[in-house]
């Protein structure tokens, strides 16, 4: 399993295509041959048999496939599931090519590699595999609805007799993941739950899964602002990596660690323990989610005060970013940076920096609260340039993008700043609404 640990839908992926049946291959590979049905069945069988063999009303035996099979010249693995041995290896290796491509971030690759093939893995085990490769490389491509039905696919694969709790309860994980990342939070929350009571029933060896599997629902957690239940599964996660020596996921596991304390408010562990996650990352060689850690440590760094290292950790972040080919990454430094510089007094800063970052991130569904987090900040900083009208349109998209996000804090963060336009405008009672409006919605939340 440790390999596969790792929006409209384009046209259907190889995978999923279907196959000829046994029948129709005998049929057309006697007529390949010129024989007669007759003929085929020799002295060994009547023709009447070999005529059921090719309308699918009766199934060969295993010793009969391998006779067929040398009678039509042709390897045995093909007569049944048309796929020869050297199709099957050669399947194979484009699997495991693309799992290295998905543990390596090479998603485009990893799609690529996948759409070469020509027809389905036969095996059910490599086309879960192929399942699995598919859909993250798609999720973190953006494309996540398309690896949803990846991951629906995968489902009724796993739910075949030769895979067990484990298996299935992978696929609850990504599709946890992918729901998560269309902000569809309880659902993931369930998938999460469900998942992790699979795996802990099954009597296997899978800590590396569980560990994965609580590193993102305390995501979910944290996202209801139920710091208690982040903080439990952050601790369960960590001592199951750290159990396993597993630098990669200690990293991830640090990293929402630094998130949940920085929601809390206590910046400097925030910061000790994202610089930590930020060491790991290094050992590992994953640039991305150092860029990733510069970007939470620049945010960190502000707030505690020295703004001029706060705007060197976001640049490097966005330098590293675009280095490795992912400008989504870019997108979020970049809004960092125009957070910083909007509350340092450069509005025209800000506002240029928030525009790019919208722009880098146009069309990606699984990016809402960072396109809305952009917009509010380019909300404020025509605001501070006395640019209202402007500001009101941008607020009322910031808005709308927002609110499907199902948030108590995405939606009061909306309100607050169109509370903060109201009062621009001198009107004092929608902004007393607006301001009220948001701290119920955070207090309802609280509860």
């Amino acid at each position: 399993m440790d390999r596969r640990t790792l929006t409209s839908a384009p046209p259907a992926s190889p995978i999923a295509t279907s196959e000829r049946g046994l029948g129709d291959r005998v049929r057309r590979l006697r007529n390949a041959r010129g024989l007669t049905q007759s003929e085929l069945a020799a002295a060994r069988v009547s023709k009447e048999y070999i005529s059921q063999i090719e309308t699918g009303k009766t199934r060969p035996t295993s010793q009969m496939l391998d006779w067929l099979a040398e009678r039509l010249g042709v390897d045995p693995h093909y007569l049944e599931d048309g796929v020869s041995d050297r199709d099957q290896r050669e399947h194979e290796a484009v699997v495991d090519q693309a799992e290295d491509a998905v543990v390596e971030k090479r998603y485009r690759d990893a799609v690529e590699l996948l759409s070469g093939l020509s027809r389905t893995p036969s095996v059910p085990e490599l086309q879960l595999r192929a399942l699995f490769a598919e859909s993250w490389a798609r999720m973190y491509l953006g494309e996540v609805r398309t690896a949803l039905d990846r991951l629906e696919r995968a489902r009724q694969v796993a739910s075949g007799s030769s895979f067990g709790d484990v298996d299935r309860a992978e696929v609850l994980y990504r599709l946890g993941c992918c729901r998560y990342k269309l902000t569809h939070v309880e659902q993931a929350l369930e998938h999460f739950s469900a998942a992790l009571e699979l795996a802990d029933r099954s009597g296997e060896s899978c800590d590396r899964l569980r560990a994965h599997i609580l590193e993102w629902r305390s995501r979910c957690y944290r996202r209801h602002r139920d710091w208690e239940a982040a903080r439990e599964d952050i601790e369960r996660a960590l001592e199951l990596a750290e159990a396993l020596s597993d630098d990669e996921t200690i990293a991830h596991v640090h990293f929402q660690a630094s998130l949940v304390a920085e929601r809390t408010g206590q910046w400097r562990r925030a910061r000790a323990l994202g610089e930590r996650a930020k060491e790991l990352y290094e050992a590992v060689d994953d640039p991305l989610n150092v860029s990733r850690l510069l970007n939470n440590l620049g945010g960190l760094t502000f707030m505690l005060g020295d703004t001029e290292q706060a705007v060197s950790l976001l640049k490097e972040a966005f330098r590293i970013a675009l280095d490795v080919g992912e400008p989504i990454d870019g997108a979020h430094a970049v809004s960092s940076l125009a957070q910083v510089h909007l509350r340092s007094g450069e509005a025209e800063l800000a506002e240029r920096q928030a525009r790019h970052a919208i722009e880098l991130l146009d069309g990606r569904v699984d990016f809402l609260d960072e396109i809305g987090s952009a917009r509010l900040v380019l909300g404020r900083a025509l605001l501070e340039q006395g640019r209202l009208d402007e500001a009101e349109q941008t607020f009322a998209e910031a808005e709308q993008g927002l609110l499907q996000l199902s948030s108590a804090s995405h939606s009061a963060a909306a309100w607050t700043a169109r509370g903060e336009l109201a009062l621009a405008r001198g009107d004092d009672k929608e902004a007393s609404t607006l301001f009220r409006r948001a701290a119920e919605a955070l207090q309802e939340n609280a509860i």
